[in-house]
């Protein structure tokens, strides 16, 4: 019998701080609710689960950014319709204008609430923006509205285009002779024959409105389209990360509570370890 060495001490000692250690793991993952806390944990587990919660983020941000797109669209909807309402208000004006019952002094009154409707349909083109960014109109009259790009995706080529080239004023609906004709009054410029002759302009302008409105509805239907796909993509993806990286509490459970039985057993066993070394005393009785 030795007793400069304990052997069975040091290695209920080694047992008992390996059970530990797993114990601490275990609390561990209960506490935070988290499967893997550290690499060591699960290395390649980890990697994938980073790379999913990445992935969830930057779809998160496409649906905000999809959402901000829709709010955008919908602003230049309203607004056109308002505009379509003035088209449709200034073709009745040019009517009555157009019809010999309707004397000089009444197209003059005519031509001034044309003037300041068109004038109004300037206002809207130049005011309508969404966050800076003009939408029916370039930075100025005489200019176009940029073609508006949005992110909707991880990559550089996950985008969406809106419609470009928009000018949705008088000028860009080629409607400034008739406003020049309206803000003479009833002069020559604005005759019943003249009155007739614009009736065309504003068909057309309608006709160019209402392009560019459903080309604006179009791209809504895509961004809508997009942010559903997404939030659907983006739930399969949390829940593929959660089945990597987050604790089982039920079976984790039960593993914590089996370490800490062996825990406590490790325990009682280096104290018994150390009570078997005593015996060698009856020895030297």
């Amino acid at each position: 019998m030795k007793i400069n060495t304990n052997i069975a001490s040091l290695a209920a000692q080694e047992a008992n701080t390996n059970t530990n250690n797993k114990l601490t793991n275990s609390l561990s993952k209960l506490s935070s609710g988290l499967r893997i806390n550290k690499a060591s944990d699960d290395a390649s587990g980890l990697a994938i689960a980073d790379k999913l919660r990445t992935q969830a983020s930057s779809i998160g941000q496409a649906i905000s950014n999809g959402n901000s797109a829709v709010a955008m669209m919908q602003i230049a909807d309203k607004a056109m319709a308002e505009q379509s309402n003035i088209l449709d208000i200034v073709k009745t004006k040019l009517i009555q204008a157009a019809t010999d019952t309707t004397s000089e002094e009444g197209r003059t009154a005519i031509g001034k609430d044309v003037d300041k409707l068109l004038n109004q349909l300037n206002n809207i083109a130049e005011q309508t923006n969404y966050n800076g960014t003009t939408l029916l109109q370039g930075a100025t009259s005489a200019s176009a509205a940029a073609t508006l790009t949005f992110q909707m995706g991880e990559t550089s080529s996950d985008t969406i285009g809106s419609t470009g080239g928009v000018r949705s004023n008088v000028s860009g609906l080629t409607l400034e002779a008739l406003q020049s004709a309206a803000a003479s009054g009833g002069t020559t410029a604005f005759t019943a024959v003249a009155a007739r002759g614009f009736l065309d302009d504003i068909d057309s302008a309608l006709n160019t409105l209402n392009g560019w409105r459903a080309d604006f509805g179009s791209t809504q239907n895509q961004l809508e389209s997009a942010v559903r796909n997404q939030m659907t993509q983006q739930t399969n993806i949390k829940a593929a990360e959660s089945v990597i990286r987050d604790v089982d509490y039920a079976a984790e459970s039960a593993n914590f509570n089996k370490l800490n039985i062996i825990s406590q057993a490790g325990t009682y066993a280096m104290s018994q370890a150390n009570n078997v070394q005593q015996n060698v005393t009856r020895l030297l009785q």
